[in-house]
């Protein structure tokens, strides 16, 4: 009898650990859960670098701070050929920021992409939608 509790303890608990692990491992932000969005236009191109503007659009419900972008020189085939990666500071909920760009010019180079490169999400604040 004393082994069959202590055999039913420890599936219990391997099965609580692999829920953990699940959970904890499941909880960043993909893509797809990410509420950022961005808009950018080419300002200005130049012998050194051509300049982006655009704006960082948080459609969640929570403050995101120390947000990044990467703004890339992108080719016809779509590979990175030069990239800037400019800090955008924080995006309230619901809200947006600008930002501005730089990134070195390079033969070859036909379009510009900017994509999020990184954030963290606000934490001790409460919003209920």
């Amino acid at each position: 009898m004393v082994r069959s509790v202590f055999r039913a303890i420890g599936r219990r608990g391997l099965l609580f650990s692999v829920v953990i692990s699940l959970a904890v491992v499941g909880s960043g932000p993909t893509a797809a859960q990410t509420p950022l969005r961005v808009t950018h236009s080419v300002d200005k191109t130049g012998p050194t670098h051509t300049e982006l503007s655009g704006s960082v659009f948080n459609d969640g419900t929570v403050d995101v701070i120390d947000v990044y972008v990467n703004a890339a020189a992108i080719d016809g085939s779509g590979k990175v050929l030069a990239q800037g990666i400019p800090y955008v500071g924080s995006v309230p909920a619901r809200g947006s920021t600008p930002f501005k760009a730089r990134v070195p010019s390079v033969p070859g180079a036909t379009s510009y992409r900017v994509r999020i490169n990184s954030f963290r999400f606000q934490m001790g604040r409460t919003e209920s939608p």
